[in-house]
């Protein structure tokens, strides 16, 4: 039986995260734009994900796949297109074919969130060589946010950017044991950014975590 970890709807891409998810690492199908809506959704077992694309594309094949990628447990799926009725058609043709519902899903758990006032230039510098989206400048504040499953990063990100635009994403891993959300920017950009990921997280409905 196929077990729905993440169903998440991310309306209207913001900027910054829509050229995340069209890097090469990340779009490994096509790649999203800006103003386009998206669906995660993440099952297990792993290859169960091949069903579930099957599922959607046979549905609406005018949605894109952007990322189709099976880890270690879990599969993972993102799809996107203009029109959002479309990519929610996308969804309930997984749902359906599944037997599931969004309140089928995990809700997501916090594991640490800190703000980092005036940066270090040494710190900066570590941070950029690793980071897969903007850099982080000394001086900048930077937010740090984890929490699980880690798909959850996708909505935090967006979510974060749409009400303090002005932030810098610097990273985002969304894929794995864990999720993680690196935004730098004033004080008070990413402290409005922390607080609205914290709104957004507790409002998913689901099951509990085991």
């Amino acid at each position: 039986m196929t077990e729905l970890r993440v169903y998440l709807l991310v309306e209207d891409l913001q900027r910054q995260f829509a050229a995340y998810l069209g890097t090469p690492t990340r779009a490994r199908g096509y790649p999203p734009f800006e103003g386009q809506h998206s669906l995660i959704v993440e099952v297990a077992p792993g290859l169960a994900i091949e069903r579930v694309i099957d599922l959607a594309l046979r549905a609406v094949p005018s949605v894109e796949p952007g990322i189709l990628f099976v880890e270690r447990q879990f599969g993972v799926l993102e799809v996107h297109g203009a029109d959002l009725d479309d990519v929610r058609r996308a969804g309930a043709a997984i749902l359906d074919g599944l037997g599931a519902s969004p309140e089928h899903q995990l809700r997501p758990h916090v594991l640490y969130t800190d703000v980092i006032e005036d940066v270090t230039d040494q710190h900066a510098v570590i941070i950029n060589r690793n980071r897969q989206a903007s850099m982080l400048m000394p001086g900048q504040s930077l937010l740090v946010v984890e929490m699980t499953p880690a798909l959850f990063a996708a909505v935090a990100a967006n979510s974060a950017e749409k009400v303090a635009p002005d932030v810098t994403l610097v990273d985002v891993s969304m894929i794995g044991a864990a999720g993680r959300v690196y935004l730098a920017g004033t004080t008070a950009d990413v402290t409005r950014a922390r607080d609205e990921i914290a709104r957004v997280l507790a409002e998913v409905t689901g099951r509990d975590q085991p």
